[in-house]
């Protein structure tokens, strides 16, 4: 059969019709015959189908029990039922309840062929209205925060709830956890996700070039400054702006950027003209800003400016039920960038992941798992190919079962990530774990994930 055409299931009980329908509809489309609803079924389960065409009477059987399997698969195939004049009422009901529309017998095959035609276009346009529903939630949702634990789950209802607010926001949290994934999640579901959004490092810049980074500088404002350079502040004007390691700030930073924060004006470095900004402000830090108030290397009306609402980020030794989720979504990310496709942990490997305490947190995971794939040789990603620190470290506690990162674990968890970021889409899933539709179902049964 040819793989390019789209798939068509043909469901009737006399032979005769089911063979003429194959010859007249084949050149269009890949033909699966079932002469009862058990043999359609079990059609269904096994192969991708894209359309069906079904009697509405099947002998014992009906085909509404068909268009109900059909309803319940993800994607749905789009269902077209044959009818006789007497149950046209019947025909319109199954439409109710979900299939696509329905012919009386006998069957015109030019009206026939031109229906099914047109019904495939539509799931065409549907897949692609869900590609492009999924694409916007990777580039504007919560998709690159990876988790299930309660602790991530609290996260997300905060950042969902703290997202379109003016509210300034504090993340706290050791390096690693993903702060600024946190900002981005939190810009990208406000409504300023389509203005600028802005990350300065505080850390990385001395006082007077962070001065000159937040709020830009007039020429000739100090040695090397040849040109009028604007600051992040004018640049994000109604985007965002992110402040990562917000307890580095200088003296005479904090005080300025406490009068941005009130009143939403600044002056340029070396400049006297009042400039307004409407900037939502995000800022993170891997200190503890209230010992740093108390020791009084941190202004105490700018710790409450900034800590309006904060969000703790876990360390991801609190939360290593998400490692499974994490390390298949490096492993997916790692493999297409280097073309090694189907790679898998090893049991070793997979419980190393698992057992490891993860100091580096997220980001030191990420980079373990880029190490394994890129050293990997086979098909698995064996203890070996991890970085020293894993083959060698011990947790100090023992490895709870409930918790084995074993192969099994592993497969289980990438089905199930794959599907909730392709949106129960069957056959978009099996393409991001690089399998066939059938293995993807053969698994679903495994892992009683149906």
């Amino acid at each position: 059969m040819n793989e390019l055409l789209p798939t068509l299931l043909i469901v009737d009980d006399e032979k005769a019709t089911r063979d003429g329908l194959r010859r007249a509809l084949e050149d269009h489309f890949d033909i699966y015959l079932a002469a009862d609803g058990a043999a359609a079924r079990n059609i269904l389960e096994a192969e991708k189908i894209d359309l069906v065409l079904t009697d509405l009477k099947l002998g014992g059987d009906d085909g509404m029990k068909i268009l109900e399997r059909c309803q319940s698969l993800s994607p749905a195939p789009l269902t077209v039922m044959m009818t006789a004049y007497g149950s046209v009422e019947t025909a319109v009901e199954a439409m109710r309840r979900g299939a696509y529309d329905y012919v009386t017998k006998p069957v015109n095959i030019d009206k026939l062929e031109m229906l099914l035609l047109r019904a495939l276009r539509s799931r065409n346009i549907e897949t692609e209205n869900q590609q492009l529903r999924q694409q916007i939630d990777k580039q504007y949702g919560l998709a690159a925060l990876i988790g299930n634990s309660s602790k991530m789950a609290e996260i997300f209802d905060v950042i969902r709830q703290v997202a379109d607010t003016k509210a300034t926001i504090l993340i706290q949290g050791e390096s690693g956890t993903g702060k600024e994934l946190v900002a981005k999640a939190i810009h990208n579901l406000s409504s300023r996700k389509n203005k600028p959004f802005m990350a300065v490092h505080c850390a990385a810049l001395s006082p007077q070039l962070l001065e000159s980074e937040l709020f830009g500088h007039e020429k000739g404002a100090f040695t090397g400054a040849f040109e009028k350079r604007l600051g992040r502040f004018e640049q994000a004007d109604h985007g965002t702006i992110f402040l990562d390691e917000i307890g580095e700030i200088d003296a005479a930073t904090q005080v300025k950027l406490l009068r941005v924060l009130g009143e939403r004006k600044f002056e340029r470095v070396g400049g006297n003209k009042t400039i307004e900004t409407d900037v939502r402000v995000i800022t993170a830090t891997n200190k503890n800003l209230a010992l740093l108030v108390k020791d009084g290397a941190f202004r105490e009306d700018l710790f409450y400016r900034v800590n309006v609402v904060k969000i703790e980020l876990p360390p991801l030794r609190e939360r290593k039920e998400d490692i499974p989720l994490l390390a298949a979504a490096f492993l997916a990310e790692f493999c297409k960038e280097n073309g090694k496709p189907g790679l898998k942990f090893s049991v070793a490997a997979g419980e190393a992941l698992q057992r490891y305490h993860w100091p580096g947190n997220v980001r030191e995971l990420r980079a373990a798992v880029e190490h394994g794939v890129v050293l990997c040789r086979d098909k698995e990603i064996l203890l070996k190919d991890l970085p020293p620190a894993l083959k060698s470290a011990d947790s100090g506690a023992p490895l709870l079962v409930s918790n084995t990162l074993n192969l099994t674990a592993m497969e289980k968890n990438s089905i199930v990530r794959a599907l909730e970021q392709c949106d129960q889409n069957r056959t978009a899933a099996a393409k991001l774990l690089g399998i066939s539709r059938r293995t993807l179902h053969r698994k679903l049964n495994e892992y009683h994930l149906e």
